[in-house]
């Protein structure tokens, strides 16, 4: 009978495969200087994971960490009803699963789990969010109607009103984005990354259309690989290295609270307004998420706005507002991600979309995979910059 034993050779191999994998470190011969232009949450993602495994990381930010699109996000993980078709509802789906797993890597991140519940008064919607919930049930994941009896038990300081139909989603979340950021970004700095700024992108060094250096308001900083992660700056450094990135208007309006006493459980998407509160004891709230007609930031236009939220949230009725953000989301012209390398360049990588709180872990991670091991990661592939021509 032949031995089972594994010759010692091998053996080795296999023990020292196991033990690098769990190092920090990049273990492929990818190119190794990479800039990254933005210092939102998914610019920290990035210089985090790449510096973790082994990258010279160096994050340009304009003005200061997490003062763009991140500061005025209402930071919702999420994977619910309108991440369609299914490639986008998975691509979102790994992104929570992304979250947990940075959750475990990082102790004392400010994240709030406990999922999300949602309702409507009026019955045609209702009808609708009930075909909604059973065709994500149909994906798997993990939501379905409630009663009301159910919605007061999950959410005890809220007064729905009438309520023709109701759902919780169970593996949500939210953060708190700026934290986070700042976090994640001395994490970077730990692996060995560099954050600069104020560090505005002014040009590109590139002999022969070869990327060579990045030129900033602060000097030139050389680059084998420059990562664009810059919201809605996109085009305009996108465009330094011939590439068009194309983008809309999105603005959305947020209402932010002094600190309160803990209220509220998970995110909350009422018929009068969607909320959430932070870990600090903050409650962020809006209208929506599709865009909001009004840009009026003022104090008095959030008290007002509060005003009319209490019927939902009556301890809104005692509280403080403390800003009023408007926000332009980064949202490309089709409203999906655009993700990866542009045709005919393998040195300028994009990286923008909406829902950048939900994906920046994972887009992270398959960026990485993508510069460093030079493969073309499948989940990306609906997302390429080609997909709009020219």
């Amino acid at each position: 009978m032949a031995s089972t034993l594994l010759p010692r050779r091998t053996l080795l191999q296999l023990l020292a495969g196991t033990a690098l994998a769990g190092l920090p470190r990049r273990l492929s011969a990818a190119p190794s200087r990479v800039v990254i232009a933005g210092g939102g949450i998914i610019g920290a993602n990035l210089a985090y994971r790449l510096a973790r495994r082994g990258a010279s990381v160096t994050l340009l930010e304009k003005t200061r960490p997490a003062s763009g699109a991140t500061a005025n996000s209402f930071a919702w993980i999420n994977s619910t009803y309108s991440k369609q078709p299914w490639a986008y509802f998975n691509l979102n789906r790994l992104g929570i699963e992304a979250w947990q797993q940075i959750d475990r890597e990082i102790p004392g991140l400010p994240i709030r789990w406990g999922g999300s519940v949602e309702w409507y008064a009026d019955e045609k919607q209702a009808a609708e969010l009930r075909e909604q919930v059973r065709h994500h049930q149909a994906w798997g994941y993990a939501a379905h109607m409630i009663d009301l009896a159910t919605l007061r038990a999950l959410e005890r300081s809220v007064e729905p009103g009438p309520v023709a139909g109701a759902a919780f989603a169970e593996l949500e979340g939210s953060v708190d984005p700026v934290l986070v950021t700042e976090l994640l970004l001395g994490q970077a700095t730990r692996a060995g990354a560099r954050i600069v700024h104020p560090a505005e992108v002014t040009g590109l060094d590139q002999p022969n259309g070869k990327l060579r250096a990045v030129r900033t308001t602060g000097g030139d900083v050389e680059a084998d690989v420059l990562i664009v992660a810059c919201g809605t700056d996109t085009p305009k450094v996108a465009a330094m290295a011939g590439v068009k990135v194309p983008l809309k208007d999105s603005p959305g309006v947020l209402v932010h609270t002094k600190p309160r006493a803990h209220v509220l459980e998970r995110v909350v998407l009422s018929p009068v307004a969607h909320m959430k509160q932070k870990p600090d004891g903050r409650i962020v709230t809006g209208s929506g998420f599709g865009g909001t007609p009004s840009t009026d930031t003022s104090l008095e236009a959030g008290q007002r706005f509060l005003k009319s939220a209490s019927q939902v949230l009556p301890d809104f009725a005692k509280a403080e507002v403390e800003k009023v953000t408007l926000g332009w989301r980064p949202l490309p012209k089709d409203e999906f991600p655009v993700v990866g390398f542009p045709p005919n360049r393998r040195d300028v990588y994009i990286t923008v979309m909406h829902s950048g709180v939900t994906l920046s872990p994972l887009v992270a991670q398959l960026a990485a995979i993508e510069i460093l091991d030079g493969v073309d990661v499948e989940p990306l592939a609906p997302y390429r910059l080609a997909r709009f021509g020219g």
